[in-house]
């Protein structure tokens, strides 16, 4: 599925990744989910390439292209937990794997202009593009269940995951954030967008699906993924509306 990509071994501070590059316009970075580069997730990197940008999908775990499957989802979440660069337990951390994407995303404004770049992350990245809003260059962040710090407890339910100083930045940029997520969702918790309300107000938009009993499209309470894995593409599907609002927001950001 990455045949007709173009593959980059980004490194920055003497960390190489693959980067994952196709489409031409202002940059948008997509940012998987667990376990892995999957075919959903670039089914929707696609989706952005089609809507006029050049997609950077950097591998941070797992194999590209690999199917999941109950085993390897495991096992990537398993290296994920004991990895320094994911900080998936620590109250009022920035993930150490930021800065990497960050020094991506400026290479990328540089290679394609524009008014800056695009970012979204999923599940364990979700909360990623809030944290390198702490760089002029992020002017369309989008977060997608974001997940880190594990919602464990009450005050991690309500954590950014990012630390207090990038936080003070990020409250004063006039830059809009949106987020999506379903609404029973208990790994991306309710109390992590009320937190997102009270510290950035109106610039918070907010995309909630209706997961509950009886929710009107059948969505399992389980449902998680907005963008890949529970993503159903047909046009009138709540995550199909969610992904298209997600381009119209990149269109405006961006263009």
């Amino acid at each position: 599925m990455l045949d007709d990509f173009d593959r980059i071994d980004a490194t920055y501070d003497g960390v190489t990744r693959a980067v994952y590059r196709r489409g031409t316009g202002p940059a948008v970075l997509v940012m998987h989910e667990m376990p892995g580069l999957h075919p959903k997730v670039i089914a929707f990197a696609r989706r952005v390439i089609d809507a006029g940008f050049t997609v950077f999908m950097p591998s941070l775990i797992g194999t590209p292209g690999r199917e999941p499957t109950a085993g390897y989802a495991m096992g990537s979440m398993l290296r994920a937990c004991v990895a320094r660069e994911f900080a998936t337990w620590a109250l009022a951390r920035t993930s150490p794997i930021v800065a990497w994407l960050r020094a991506l995303a400026k290479d990328a404004h540089r290679d394609c202009g524009g008014p800056g770049v695009g970012a979204v992350g999923m599940c364990l990245t979700g909360g990623f593009a809030l944290a390198m809003m702490v760089d002029d260059v992020m002017v369309a962040p989008v977060l997608s269940q974001p997940s880190l710090p594990f919602p464990i407890s009450a005050a991690r339910r309500r954590d950014l995951g990012v630390s207090d100083a990038d936080l003070a930045i990020i409250r004063k940029r006039d830059v809009c954030v949106m987020g999506l997520r379903f609404s029973a969702d208990r790994l991306s918790p309710p109390e992590r967008f009320a937190r997102l309300r009270e510290e950035l107000g109106d610039r918070f938009i907010a995309v909630e699906i209706d997961s509950g009993p009886g929710n009107p499209h059948g969505l399992s309470r389980l449902a998680h993924s907005v963008l890949a894995w529970d993503h159903v593409d047909e046009p009138e599907h709540p995550t199909r509306r969610a992904a298209d609002t997600v381009i119209a927001f990149y269109r405006d950001r961006l263009t």
